[in-house]
């Protein structure tokens, strides 16, 4: 019984943790985008450091090998490209509403993951998930401003559910994916990195149309967001799914949003109406409903 609380408390410390430095996406590259480096530049730069600064700390560092079946290959490319999506939807979605409600909105992974547990890993779907996306999906519609421009907030909103689902979808393959899951979380990390930067090499034209950071401030931005909300989130969300799966491990990404609506009000000045602040309660009310449930 002991090892199973010490395994538990490991499992969500590092699932807060990784929570905690997921959300300060915005942090890093809302300044990069007030210095016009477009959405794909930005994780271009974010992927293409947090794989080289974590290979090097693997095979000089740790002193792994970063050998791995060729079963193994091919889920690897999907998790990376589902992990990168995510990121780019999410990226894309900050060029339309606040960082920090769209960092709220897609703390509704949770409830995608308890839906593709049910559906496709027989876990019970019960009349709770169901009240819970309920509940989500008032909260976000309020999120919507209702001003000229909520054409262009409604379009942020559907990239950030598609990020949600790319995560979801990300969390749920890592833990149940047979020929990836006993993969150690590092090496596992490395590979969705190195696969998902794939992904903005391709939407750059294979790197024509990517923009040169062209101050030390710059790269010092996209260096940080390769280290606290790539390399270090990964890492510790990898750990966190292996020691409590992944339905805890999305329900403890609460963190997440207040981590970002944080850095949103304090540091960009971000504002939030009664209406917004309702419907932030309404979606942290939706999840909270799942964690009671699983408890």
């Amino acid at each position: 019984m002991k090892v199973i609380n010490n395994k538990n408390k490991k499992g969500i410390m590092f699932g807060l943790i990784a929570a905690a430095c997921y959300g300060t996406n915005p942090l890093f590259a809302l300044p990069m985008y007030a210095n016009s480096i477009s959405p794909n530049s930005t994780l271009f730069y974010r992927y293409f450091f947090a794989v080289l600064i974590y290979g090097l700390w693997i095979k000089l560092v740790s002193k792994k090998s970063l050998f791995i079946p060729k079963i193994s290959i091919l889920p690897l490319f999907v998790m990376g490209i589902l992990f990168s999506l995510s990121s780019l939807f999410l990226f894309v979605s900050f060029n339309y509403i606040d960082a920090g409600i769209a960092c709220t909105i897609l703390f509704s992974y949770p409830v995608f993951v308890a839906l593709i547990m049910s559906l496709f890993y027989r876990e019970k779907f019960s009349k709770t998930v169901l009240v819970s996306l309920i509940i989500c999906s008032v909260g976000i519609s309020l999120l919507n401003k209702a001003e000229a421009n909520s054409i262009l907030n409604f379009k942020g909103i559907i990239y950030v559910l598609l990020a949600s689902l790319s995560y979801a979808i990300y969390i749920v393959g890592v833990k149940n994916i047979n020929s990836i899951k006993h993969i150690k979380a590092d090496i596992l990390s490395f590979y969705v990195m190195l696969f998902g930067l794939l992904v903005y090499i391709f939407n750059l034209k294979f790197c024509t149309q990517l923009q040169i950071l062209n101050t030390p401030f710059l790269w010092f931005l996209a260096v940080c967001l390769a280290v606290v909300p790539t390399i270090l989130s990964l890492e510790t969300l990898g750990i966190a799914i292996k020691l409590i799966g992944s339905t805890k491990t999305a329900i403890l990404g609460s963190l997440e949003p207040l981590t970002a609506l944080f850095i949103g009000v304090l540091i960009f000045h971000e504002q939030l109406t009664s209406k917004m602040i309702i419907g932030i309660i309404l979606i942290l009310a939706g999840v909270m409903i799942i964690i009671f449930k699983k408890k």
